[in-house]
């Protein structure tokens, strides 16, 4: 059912373009002979990767299927564009197949579908809620957090004044501190989730210290949706005000994001993506999501969602037999932080020459920081994650000897 390189026919790109043609081919036979452990990597089943080249890619569909008239959403025609009628409809299905997937009463959320990353979510999130200069709270990028969670390259900590918060001393986060942190700092918005923390975050907690600060609390669970709708990690709703995540990692679907809130915020999130952020959606963008939002809530991708805990606990397992120093301990999720230079093998003094050995013998991973790092091009971890192997129908025992291999 997934989509592979085998699936993909070159020959109308060919008879166009032989140079692009050829660069297909090659990307389809390294995907074929290369092990994916990037966390954040995955594989679309077909009906995905063939909703995403559909005639909705033609269409622009600039503003939204719907209007909202003092705080309340009215379905109307709120493009600037003729010609929406399917638009209108493909974007409905999606925001209702969304709302049914991450909340237990969808009548009481507003999902956004049109962002076209997670990165783009977060920014449009952030400007829906903050002024220019007001104070937020996010995770440091060295301890696991993303980019757009404040980190000084960021626009979003160069438009907004971030205040970063870390793990403790084992790698864990401490919400004590977190929550003294914050009442130094008032922050009008705390965001919590991460690209590279391998235990469970407790959106609770979170909640309690953001609404005690009068802080908005926007939980990104880019890495971790999938879990969190199929009960394997714990859910952020009804705790957050606003959730974000991409679509691409996780869910199996195309590169989009989207954004989650309760139904309040629903009109003040709308304004920011569009106009304030970004022009019309990608269409056929959204068809691929509607297809992808349809696997996710099939009992099937419980299944799958299941098994990705439990092949990364496997892996866990196996690396640490063999001698590797894994972040936290262990995992709780999806995915795993080696650190390098704390397993102590010789000639492997960071991620990056571990990262490019393992790419040597087709497994595909990423450097990355540990916390403290302070090299972040010649970090001193390696990040992997289970989501693609087992999608591709790996288990334990393939965990174990992938573990061998490393």
């Amino acid at each position: 059912m997934f989509y592979s390189a085998l699936q993909f026919n070159t020959a109308v790109v060919a008879t166009e373009d032989t140079e692009v043609a050829d660069l297909i081919k090659k990307e389809q036979q390294r995907q074929e002979n290369y092990i994916p452990l990037i966390p954040s990597e995955n594989l679309v089943s077909a009906p995905v990767a063939a909703a995403l080249s559909s005639p909705f890619t033609n269409k622009y569909a600039e503003g939204y299927p719907h209007l909202w008239k003092k705080g309340e959403k009215i379905l109307g025609d709120g493009r600037y564009y003729q010609g929406q009628v399917n638009t209108n409809s493909l974007e409905e299905l999606v925001i209702n197949r969304a709302l049914q997937l991450f909340t237990d009463n969808p009548a009481e959320y507003h999902a956004n579908v049109q962002a076209l990353s997670g990165s783009p979510a977060n920014l449009a999130v952030l400007s829906a809620f903050l002024d220019k200069g007001d104070t937020f709270m996010g995770l440091s990028l060295d301890f696991g957090g993303h980019l757009t969670h404040g980190h000084k390259v960021s626009i979003t900590s160069k438009f907004f004044n971030a205040v970063q918060y870390t793990l403790d001393e084992n790698g864990v986060l401490d919400y004590d501190a977190i929550d003294k942190l914050a009442g130094e700092c008032q922050p009008k918005l705390i965001i919590c989730g991460a690209t590279a923390y391998p235990l469970q975050i407790d959106f609770e907690k979170f909640a309690t210290i953001a609404h005690k600060h009068n802080a908005v609390l926007v939980a990104d669970i880019s890495h971790i949706a999938g879990l969190c709708v199929t009960g394997q990690h714990p859910n952020p709703f009804p705790h957050a005000d606003v959730v974000t995540t991409t679509t691409h990692k996780i869910l199996r679907g195309p590169r989009a994001g989207l954004i989650i809130c309760k139904k309040e915020f629903g009109a003040k999130i709308d304004k920011a993506v569009f106009p304030g952020c970004q022009g019309g959606p990608h269409m056929n963008t959204l068809a691929a999501l509607a297809v992808a939002l349809k696997e996710d809530l099939s009992p099937r991708y419980a299944e799958y969602a299941a098994q990705v805990v439990k092949n990364a606990k496997a892996l866990a397992g196996a690396l640490k037999e063999n001698g590797w120093k894994l972040v936290s301990g262990g995992t709780e999720n999806h995915l795993i932080l080696i650190d390098v230079t704390g397993s102590g093998f010789t000639g492997v003094e960071n991620g990056a020459i571990l990262a490019t050995a393992m790419e040597k013998a087709h497994l595909v991973a990423n450097k990355n920081a540990i916390p403290k790092d302070d090299k972040p091009l010649i970090p001193s971890g390696v990040r992997l994650g289970t989501p693609a192997v087992t999608t591709l129908g790996m288990k334990e025992e393939e965990m174990k000897k992938i573990a061998g291999f490393i």
